[in-house]
């Protein structure tokens, strides 16, 4: 997904009202909106391939999973920030608001060209802030490779990049194979 700036600058209520009847999704950073483009058949195809695995090995739980509306929202320096991640797990009581979640346990994004650079530094770097998050996910599209981050090991990545190998969560006492990740994905 691609984001394109709009210049002016926008309360948090102002965002959220606006995007509750958007045609675009749009992520908020200190009052800046960014646009945000569609995604990739193979990009869909991950997320959903995920995003269902999780559902039901979840079913019966506290945790609920949103996949690509569901916004995260975290306060850094000062500055109200939106972000949409791909795959978003959240299992936190706290966590009651209809349009946005603060207390996630496990986010996912499917990288692309235009976003993988924003989703391996900034967005990691927002992401490692927030309390309740285990583990940060990294799905390539083009390729078959998952980078995990998970909070118990400092924040130091594991690559996996066979089709054998599991994705593991171990928040989530979650396993899934890699083939079963790129599922209908041409690679």
């Amino acid at each position: 997904m691609e984001a394109v700036s709009q210049a002016e600058w926008t309360s948090v209520e102002a965002y959220l009202e606006a995007e509750k009847c958007s045609d675009i999704r749009h992520e908020y950073i200190g009052g800046v909106l960014y646009a945000m483009a569609g995604a990739s058949d193979e990009h869909i195809a991950i997320c959903m391939n995920l995003a269902f695995a999780l559902r039901n090995h979840l079913h019966g739980t506290a945790c609920r999973v949103q996949i690509t509306e569901g916004k995260a929202r975290l306060r850094l320096a000062g500055e109200d920030i939106f972000y949409y991640p791909d795959v978003m797990v959240i299992c936190d009581p706290r966590d009651k608001d209809r349009y946005f979640k603060r207390y996630p346990k496990v986010l996912i994004e499917g990288l692309s060209e235009t976003t993988e650079a924003i989703d391996r530094r900034e967005k990691f770097l927002s992401y490692r802030q927030i309390e309740t998050l285990e583990e940060y996910v990294l799905v390539a599209q083009d390729k078959i490779e998952v980078t995990v981050f998970r909070r118990a090991n400092h924040w130091q990545h594991e690559i996996l990049t066979r089709p054998e190998q599991e994705l593991k969560l171990l928040s989530l006492n979650f396993a899934l194979h890699l083939k079963s990740v790129y599922e209908s994905v041409k690679i």
